[in-house]
């Protein structure tokens, strides 16, 4: 699709400014960490997954986008096979997507190997909307890897790609953030989309609630697959956020791209 990567870097840096604004004005937590440090350190990282995944585009001929681009021009996978309207494909894409990488993000809890990656998200000691850009590079190729088969097999259409590689980075920037919002909002918004109060038990220190709410867009798979936790057993501003580390050290960059290869 033409202008795709505009398309999407616009989005981000809006919908970035937008939640970071919020954050300032109506903060849920008070901070534990400097937050100049550790921004820096969590847009570090994501400099570095910017640039692993460009280096991906050159080893490989096709990312996402290209992926649903180049499964249409083959006629691979489910949807460039059944002849159903637009709507409903582009509609059922966007589920199936969202499904498998709900099932990503649990198996990086259940993995060992995928946890020692995934635990350099789950390290940061405070949550907000920078958060959502901290994934070390590994685990960022394993998720396109994993993205651009899932594409290939169901033929996503080119559009729905597009929608939903926005929705996800969007929605993970939305319930990653340290906003404070109206219990019934909240209560509202959390039937259909993950929310900053549902996602913060995901960051628990207690491993008993990291181990649920695995969704980043859709809430509806938490509940069909019964790892939905509504509250954190503390409160939201009693609880602990991060791992075993609650010192400065998941602030600094080199300390955090080390840490999957630490014993």
């Amino acid at each position: 699709m033409e202008h795709e990567t505009l398309i999407r870097l616009g989005f981000f840096l809006g919908l970035f400014a937008v939640f970071a604004l919020a954050e300032a004005a109506l903060p849920r937590r008070a901070r534990v960490e400097r937050q100049w440090r550790r921004w820096g350190t969590n847009w570090a990282i994501s400099i570095s997954d910017a640039v692993l995944v460009r280096l991906m585009a050159l080893a490989l001929p096709v990312l996402s986008v290209g992926a649903a681009l180049d499964a249409a021009e083959q006629g691979y996978g489910l949807f460039n096979r059944t002849g159903w309207p637009g709507w409903i494909e582009g509609v059922l894409a966007f589920v199936i997507l969202d499904l498998a990488i709900w099932f990503q993000h649990w198996a990086t809890h259940k993995v060992p190997l995928l946890w020692r990656l995934h635990r350099v998200h789950h390290a940061d000691r405070d949550m907000d909307v920078t958060t959502a850009i901290r994934f070390h590079p590994l685990e960022i190729g394993l998720s396109m890897l994993w993205k651009i088969a899932v594409i290939y097999a169901i033929g996503a259409p080119v559009a729905a790609v597009v929608i939903f590689e926005v929705a996800l980075n969007g929605c993970a920037m939305f319930n990653h953030a340290n906003i404070a919002l109206p219990a019934g909002v909240d209560r509202w918004l959390r039937r259909i989309i993950v929310t900053p109060d549902m996602h913060r038990v995901h960051h628990s220190v207690d491993r008993a609630e990291h181990d649920t709410n695995f969704g980043f867009t859709l809430s509806v798979w938490d509940h069909l697959f019964r790892t939905y936790t509504a509250q954190p057993g503390g409160g939201h501003n009693g609880m602990t956020l991060g791992l075993e580390w609650q010192d400065d050290r998941p602030a600094r960059l080199g300390w955090s791209l080390w840490l999957p290869f630490r014993r």
